[in-house]
């Protein structure tokens, strides 16, 4: 996989996640205050569009996980 991949990855996953802690009908509700991490998130991923600056994609690449498949 390559950075965008696991961009995507990671961040569907924190979506997913943090919208199951502060959603009220969900089983494993936390607090709605989570909510908050899911806007953080989508905003980040709309600036990335713009941009072309997300801080995972800098650690992903300091990690040597490959930009494009060769």
């Amino acid at each position: 996989m390559v950075i965008t991949d696991w961009v995507h990855t990671v961040a569907g996953t924190f979506i997913l996640l943090s919208l199951a802690l502060g959603v009220p009908a969900s089983p494993i509700f936390h607090s709605q205050y989570w909510l908050y991490f899911t806007a953080f998130v989508g905003l980040n991923l709309f600036q990335y569009g713009f941009s072309r600056f997300c801080p995972l994609a800098i650690i992903l690449k300091a990690l040597g996980v490959p930009e494009t498949s060769h």
